[in-house]
């Protein structure tokens, strides 16, 4: 850090220019024809990575003749809910679709901002924050072409961007490094805790019940959205599965006591859910509370090892039937057994997928690091003109 403040002392102590992006850019005007791309130089915002992570292949090549041209250094945003913070500084020639915005540097800019260090300006959480205060639509909301090119940014000398550059270069390669590294942990403890897992829930025992002996299994009812708008107890009070994998409302809840919501419909089925006091649960979700004496966290981590999924019915919309559920047979060990294996598990659980401790706060960590410093390293005082 101690170079970039010496070049700012010495070439922009004062402070530096501010201008608004159309001063210095603009949007590519250029056509290019769908004939003349492929997979890795069409660009639609589906093939645009979330989180600034660039960009893949496309799937799918282009419906319509003619598109936008981009060109090397140009810088391609997604334009369709700007809050996925899609964003790639081209490599390549090729051409987008209407929904990605292609920005070029203006012929006579091109000697005072560098494409990387513009990059680095519009990949900022500051950027994507203004974008997203001036979107249309609901489900799918669309950044203003117009209010982007009123984003004001910074031109200090070049000397200053490049050290700027290089530095957050350096910052990126060894963030990518590093962070790959503790995936690459994080998977292996993970593909550990499935083997734990399987070894402890997976021992044969004397004892085997269906899960309808073991439990009172119902499925939630639907409520309409006029009666969530009216209910303050649906809308603020109490939680709503709702979220999380689950979808719909219930007039349905439970008072008190500790639950287990199992999805039961399409991309739903077998997902399990852990829940305790009073909660509004879905016609999404069958509503499983124990009939018999029963560690509830052991009975959530052996009903996701049995992988409820896979009892779901062949049909053009799948499902999980309360009726078949309620037949299924499983292990059931004495309560002391259920008490070891729930401990063990939900210690080794905590440090592997817990997204407030352990490997993922650490990747976390890493990357809110990188934001503080990118963000010191792109503010400057404004150059006063008066």
């Amino acid at each position: 850090m101690s170079r970039i403040n010496d070049l700012i002392q010495e070439l922009c102590p004062d402070g530096v220019r501010y201008v608004a992006l159309s001063d210095c850019t603009e949007y590519s005007s250029t056509r290019i024809s769908a004939s003349e791309l492929d997979e890795t130089s069409f660009v639609g915002v589906d093939n645009l990575l979330p989180n600034k992570a660039g960009k893949t292949e496309a799937k799918h090549l282009p419906n319509s003749q003619r598109l936008t041209r981009f060109t090397t250094d140009d810088l391609l945003i997604g334009n369709i809910r700007p809050y996925l913070k899609k964003i790639w500084l081209a490599d390549r020639t090729g051409g987008c679709s209407g929904d990605v915005l292609a920005i070029h540097i203006k012929e006579n800019f091109t000697k005072q901002l560098q494409p990387q260090f513009l990059y680095y300006l519009l990949s900022s959480d500051h950027f994507f924050l203004f974008d997203q205060q001036h979107t249309k639509g609901g489900k799918m909301p669309r950044g203003s072409k117009q209010q982007v090119m009123k984003y004001r940014i910074p031109i200090p000398p070049l000397k200053v961007q490049e050290e700027i550059v290089r530095i957050l270069d350096s910052f990126t390669s060894l963030e990518a490094e590093l962070e790959a590294e503790l995936e690459a942990e994080l998977e292996a403890r993970s593909a550990q805790y499935q083997y734990f897992a399987k070894e402890l829930l997976g021992k044969d025992t004397k004892s085997r019940l269906k899960l309808g002996d073991a439990f009172n299994l119902s499925a939630g009812n639907h409520i309409s959205a006029n009666q969530i708008h009216k209910s303050s107890d649906v809308s603020n009070k109490y939680p709503c599965f709702g979220g999380n994998g689950l979808r719909g409302y219930s007039s349905k809840y439970n008072h008190e006591g500790i639950a287990l919501l199992i999805g039961r419909q399409g991309a739903l089925c077998g997902n399990i859910h852990l829940v305790s006091g009073k909660f509004y649960a879905t016609e999404h979700a069958v509503i499983a509370t124990p009939k018999i004496d029963m560690n509830m966290t052991w009975a959530f981590q052996m009903l996701k090892q049995m992988n409820l999924n896979q009892y779901k019915t062949k049909s053009a919309q799948p499902g999980l039937a309360v009726k078949r559920l309620n037949n299924i047979a499983f292990a059931l060990p004495s309560r002391k057994k259920q008490d070891i294996i729930a401990a063990s598990l939900d210690k080794f659980r905590t440090s592997t997928v817990n997204i407030s401790s352990g490997l993922p706060a650490e990747i976390e960590a890493r990357h809110k690091q990188y934001e503080y410093y990118r963000d010191r390293l792109l503010t400057f005082k404004e150059l006063d003109h008066a």
